[in-house]
This record gives C-alpha cells, sequence and structure tokens, in this order.
C-alpha cells in the first residue's frame, strides 16, 4: 500500500507541475468567451439552465474529470492516476477502451489553420446548418502545440447511450478554447488554431485479391460432319480441386476460371484394369458408353487410363532439389509454415542413397542447404526450420540455381528433380508466363522435371504455376492442408516423379453416321490441333508410375432430339451403310518412353452399343457435372446440386481414405452457398 510519504510527495510533486495562476490571462479569457456569448445570443439557442448533472456525459469526459476535478487530499489524485494507468497500459484497460464491439477509439490528426491573432475564436467557432435529417455539425479548435487527446468514441464504437458526440454520422468535429471543454481537453487559447475531426471508418481495408487462373472458354459443341476429330493431352494435375476445396471451406463459391475439370475428375483414384503383360504399352486404356445423367437423350464416352506402377525398390536414384520461395508474400501460416511441414513429410518415404538439396529464393537466390543424404532427416528438418520469409520474389534467380545444382547432383542412371513451392508470384525478373514457358522448355531437355507445389490465396498466380509445370513436364498441385500435402508428396510420390510416359496424347474420331455431335468436358488449357497427335516436337502431359488419367465426352447420336445443329442442306449423304457401322469412334494414344524421342502408337475401337456403367465411371460423371455447375455451363438443363450429390454418393466405392465422402461434402457446401 501507499504510504503517507509517498501521497504526499505525490502531491507535491503535482503541484510543482501545475502553472502558477495568471490573473490578466483568466480575465482575457473570461471577456472573450462574453463576447462569443454575446456576439451569439441572436442566432443560437439559449441553453437551459438545469441543477442537474446528466448521468451519462461520455467515457472520455468521465476520466479526465475524474483527474482533473480539484481535491482535497491526495489519494484522490493517486487513484485517478492508476485509473488511467490501468486504462492505458494495462491489456484490460486496453479492452475497455476497445468498447463493446472490438473498436478502439480513433486516432485524431489535428491539422493547423491559423495563428490566433489572425482568426479570433468569434469567427471560427461556429455551427454548421444541417443538411435535412442531420443533426447539427460542431466545428471549433484545438491547441496544435498540445499533446491531441482522442475525442469521445462515437454511439457505435461504446454506445449511443454513454457517448457526448452529437453527430457521430457525420464526422462531427470538437470544440475545444481556453475555458471551454467540450471534448475533455482543454488548450492553451494563445496556440495556434487547429481542428480535430472525427474520422468515419476506423477499420482498414481488406489487401486486394490479385488471383490469376490459368483457363479457358469451355469446349464447344462440335459437329461430327464438320470436325470429326478431337485431339488433346492428357493432364494428372490436381490443383484445381484443391483449390476449389479451399474457397468454399472459406464460405465462398470459386471464381469459374478456377475451376478446371479435368484436374477435379483426376484428382481422385480409380480402381482401372492395370495393365498386364500382354499390352503393349505401360499403361492400358478403357472405354465405357452409358446414358447421360444429365440428358437422357445424349451419352458419355468414359475413357479411363491406368498406369502401371513399378517395384518401388527397383527405381533409381533420386536427387531433389526443393526450390523454396521465402519471399515477403510468402509471410503467411498457410504458406511458409504449410510448406515446411509439408516437405518434412516426404522424408521418410525416400531411399537412404536419395539426395536433398534447398534452394531458397526472395530478392536474390542462395543455396539453403548443400546436396544431403536423405537420410540425415535431422540436417534436413533443421534447414527447413531456418526459413523465413522476406523481400521480393526473383523466381528466375531461384529456378536458374535450382537447375545448375540439380546438374551438378546428377550422376548416370539417376533421376533428378526440382520441387518448386511458392503461391506463384513472380515479381524479379521475368514475369511474364510466356518467357517463362520458353525458360522451362529449354531446361526440361536437359532430363531435369519440374513440378510446382502452390500455397496460400490471395495474390496464387495459379497461370505461373501452370505454366511452369506443363513446360516442365512435371505436375501442378495445391497443398492447402497437411492432408493434402501427405496426398502428394507421401501417397503419389513415386507418380510425381517418376514418370512411365511422355508426351502422352489422346486423339478421338467420330463416327458420322453414329454421332451427331459432341464435345469434351474439359481439358480446355490441353487442346491440341488435330497434326500435332503425330509431331513428336508438340509436348503433351507425363504420366506418372501408378497414375491414371480419364476424360470424358458427351455425345448425341444421330437422330436423337438432343441434337443442337441442324444438318447441311448441301451435304453429302448418299445414304449409304459403311463397315463401320457399329463403332461409335476411333481412339489412338500416342506416347513415348521416358527420354525417347520418337512416339509410339496404339489405338481401337470404341463400340457403339451403350452398357450399364460401373461405379468408377458414374462417380466421374458425378463429379464432371460437380464441376460444370461450378462453371455455369449450359448443358445441363435441370440437373443440379441434388441429383449430383445423389449419383456421388451412390458411387462412392471403397473409398479409403475418404476423398469421395470430402467431395459429397464439398457438393453440399455448394449447394447451399450457390442458393440452390
Amino acid at each position: 500500500m501507499t504510504s503517507r510519504d509517498e501521497l504526499h510527495d505525490l502531491k507535491a510533486a503535482m503541484q510543482a507541475a501545475t502553472p502558477a495562476p495568471d490573473a490578466a490571462r483568466r480575465a482575457e479569457v473570461l471577456a472573450r468567451a462574453q463576447a462569443n456569448f454575446d456576439a451569439t445570443q441572436e442566432t443560437r439557442m439559449r441553453a437551459r439552465q438545469s441543477s442537474v448533472t446528466p448521468d451519462k456525459r461520455g467515457f472520455f469526459a468521465g476520466v479526465f474529470d475524474m483527474i482533473m476535478t480539484k481535491t482535497t487530499g491526495a489519494l484522490t489524485a493517486t487513484t485517478a492516476l492508476v485509473a488511467v494507468g490501468f486504462l492505458f497500459l494495462s491489456p484490460q484497460g486496453q479492452e475497455i477502451l476497445r468498447g463493446p464491439q472490438g473498436v478502439m477509439a480513433p486516432t485524431i490528426e489535428p491539422v493547423v489553420l491559423e495563428d490566433r491573432a489572425e482568426a479570433p475564436l468569434a469567427d471560427l467557432d461556429e455551427v454548421v446548418e444541417p443538411q435535412s435529417g442531420e443533426a447539427p455539425e460542431l466545428r471549433g479548435v484545438v491547441a496544435a502545440d498540445q499533446e491531441v487527446v482522442p475525442a469521445a468514441p462515437t454511439p457505435e464504437q461504446f454506445g449511443a447511450e454513454n457517448s457526448p458526440i452529437i453527430n457521430p454520422g457525420n464526422s462531427a468535429a470538437i470544440i475545444q478554447d481556453g475555458a471551454r471543454n467540450f471534448g475533455g481537453v482543454i488548450a492553451p487559447s494563445s496556440a495556434p488554431l487547429a481542428v480535430i475531426q472525427q474520422p468515419r471508418d476506423v477499420l482498414a481495408p481488406p489487401p486486394p485479391v490479385t488471383e490469376e487462373f490459368a483457363n479457358a472458354d469451355d469446349n464447344p459443341l462440335r459437329v461430327v460432319a464438320e470436325n470429326p476429330v478431337s485431339t488433346f493431352s492428357i493432364d494428372v494435375d490436381t490443383a484445381s480441386y484443391a483449390l476449389l476445396r479451399s474457397s468454399l471451406n472459406r464460405g465462398q463459391l470459386p471464381a469459374p476460371d478456377a475451376v478446371r475439370i479435368e484436374e477435379m475428375v483426376n484428382y481422385f483414384p480409380y480402381d482401372y484394369p492395370t495393365p498386364d503383360d500382354g499390352d503393349v504399352s505401360p499403361f492400358r486404356p478403357t472405354v465405357e458408353v452409358f446414358a447421360t445423367p444429365w440428358n437422357p437423350d445424349t451419352q458419355l464416352v468414359h475413357i479411363g487410363i491406368q498406369g502401371e506402377l513399378p517395384v518401388i525398390e527397383d527405381r533409381p536414384a533420386l536427387n531433389l532439389v526443393f526450390l523454396i520461395d521465402t519471399s515477403g508474400s510468402m509471410n503467411d501460416p498457410a504458406k511458409l509454415p504449410l510448406l515446411i511441414q509439408s516437405f518434412r513429410l516426404m522424408l521418410d518415404r525416400l531411399n537412404p542413397e536419395d539426395q536433398v538439396a534447398i534452394v531458397t529464393y526472395a530478392g536474390s537466390a542462395g543455396v539453403a542447404l548443400e546436396p544431403t543424404s536423405a537420410s540425415d532427416t535431422a540436417t534436413i528438418s533443421a534447414a527447413l526450420t531456418a526459413l523465413q520469409a522476406g523481400g521480393s520474389t526473383n523466381g528466375v534467380g531461384g529456378l536458374q540455381a535450382a537447375y545448375d545444382l540439380a546438374a551438378e547432383m546428377t550422376e548416370d542412371g539417376e533421376v533428378s528433380r526440382v520441387l518448386l513451392a511458392t503461391d506463384g508470384d513472380f515479381n524479379v525478373g521475368i514475369s511474364d508466363p510466356t518467357a517463362l514457358e520458353d525458360y522451362i522448355s529449354d531446361q526440361r531437355e536437359t532430363g531435369i522435371y519440374l513440378s510446382v507445389l502452390g500455397f496460400g490465396r490471395g495474390n496464387l498466380q495459379d497461370d505461373t504455376m501452370q505454366a511452369l509445370a506443363q513446360n516442365g513436364n512435371g505436375t501442378a498441385s495445391y497443398i492447402d492442408t497437411l492432408h493434402e500435402a501427405q496426398r502428394v508428396l507421401v501417397d503419389q510420390l513415386a507418380g510425381a516423379l517418376f514418370p512411365i510416359t511422355d508426351d502422352l496424347k489422346v486423339q478421338v474420331e467420330f463416327n458420322p453416321e453414329v454421332i451427331a455431335e459432341y464435345r469434351l468436358i474439359g481439358y480446355e488449357t490441353r487442346a491440341l490441333a488435330r497434326e500435332d497427335f503425330a509431331n513428336d516436337a508438340v509436348d503433351a502431359g507425363e504420366l506418372g508410375a501408378g497414375h491414371s488419367v480419364t476424360a470424358i465426352y458427351e455425345v448425341t447420336p444421330v437422330g436423337s432430339p438432343a441434337t443442337l445443329v441442324a444438318p447441311l442442306r448441301y451435304a453429302a449423304d448418299d445414304g449409304a451403310e459403311t463397315e463401320f457401322g457399329d463403332e461409335l469412334g476411333f481412339i489412338s494414344l500416342r506416347w513415348k518412353e521416358p527420354g525417347a524421342e520418337e512416339s509410339q502408337l496404339v489405338d481401337f475401337a470404341i463400340p457403339a452399343t451403350a452398357s450399364e456403367p460401373g461405379t468408377e465411371a458414374q462417380f466421374a460423371a458425378a463429379i464432371a457435372g460437380f464441376g460444370q455447375l461450378l462453371r455455369g455451363s449450359d448443358f445441363l438443363g435441370d440437373w443440379g446440386y441434388a441429383e449430383a450429390i445423389a449419383l456421388a454418393n451412390a458411387n462412392r466405392g471403397a473409398d479409403e481414405f475418404g476423398y469421395r465422402q470430402e467431395a459429397v461434402q464439398l457438393m453440399r457446401l455448394a449447394q447451399s452457398l450457390s442458393g440452390e
């Protein structure tokens, strides 16, 4: 407790700090106040006298009066000082200042108008006439050389019953001068004049969203008589599905451009037949034809390709370079910290003969970890832990350093890969996706492939990530949770890092006798020209060990009422049947062995007879329908989220890790968010 001596000393200190009364100054102030009073009698309402003190006078005014009121004992002054210290210095006091809505009193900046001698108070102190429906606005002055104390908070901040602000909606100013005290601050009247203005908004605006996505318009409906051939590159990327899951879990429908249907469908593992000794290719294609869920007058052609899974123990030594973006944009819990945890997960899946190196880039690139045996997990983990975010994004410098280091690590028979982890925000060096494509295309000829892992939201540059991965002969994934990191970097590690084919292309020729129209669902960014199919110089997607790929066409049989395009009047039609009348179409697949320059070909006919679809094909159709709903497709008619949910729920299959169940939950979220 405070002793009497201490209280006596405190009182003496306060008295010593108080300036002596100035009788002349007091008389001057009173005279000027009387002049102001007399000058306003004809235009201002007379205040009604009352002996009753208002019950509620405002929080800051009450605190200040408690300090400044004359007392006969030092204990009251001490209590006041302790109270003020509690309010402004303690966490509990700060909570009180924030008020019931958690908003601090606004910061008020004084604006000096002019010297007092040139602008008497009687000329500046006025009431601004309100517009219709508004309360009067007070304007006045405060000493510019005094420390400005915030005026009382608005009713929205502390409740209308506690606030003395007359016009909180119009940025009311607070009048203060000499003996006047409207806002809880007393200012010497000899100082220059300034106006205090209450700001209207106290909350900072959210950071702008600068995300860019790689996508194109939906594939158009094609007339078989005019365009019978469809050609595209496979795509085993899954970034789009993880991105839309991130959006839905945040309570937002994804942007249509963020939805790439082929990546949604290919996110899930499928139980397709695997290749055997009779297959000439390291994969096996299967085709199913069945009625379209959203249109009974059309059919779906479901193409599934399953890659072989070599014995893991027989794989070659692996050289991994973690190329990690440590720029300032990565300073977010969902970016660099999640990235570090994700890379740690995969360390236990590496063999002792594998090597790991780390290259970081921000304003400049540098080697954070020299090539280290994968068995030395402690050293690798420590290097990851030491990473910190800051600076601009010199992505190109990092790419160059990573490729150089990977080349130094590579010996005959080994596989080298660069894993780029970033939010895609390249703002130093080559930032144009086309220029990046050219650079990465040159580097892939060395046999060092590049895969991209995306992290975080807000400034995610998905288009840049797609350009890097597609031209680097790698895959693009988006990591939004540690569970997704487990799926990509642990469960599917072999498929991501060990391709079994290069440049896998698909070409389908539809039979005009059987099919009138068709459209490819998805693969808009993977379309190829017809002549690109046989051109081995044209790049295409890689199929990893154990990976599967799915493609779905919606086709309209000849004579179906669903036909949208009328036949041409002068089209050649001799009515003669051909020997291919029992074929819906003909499918061709061309691929290269990893590192080979010449492609190989496998092809077969698609039967025209529809069949009862299996669980895998129907679930893929449900996901394709889900993607079309998110993109706002015009081909679904009245088929909506309820039908997609029912179809997916009925065909979840074994679903060992719950991926399909999660998809159903995401459909339900999208249904609620869309208001369906």
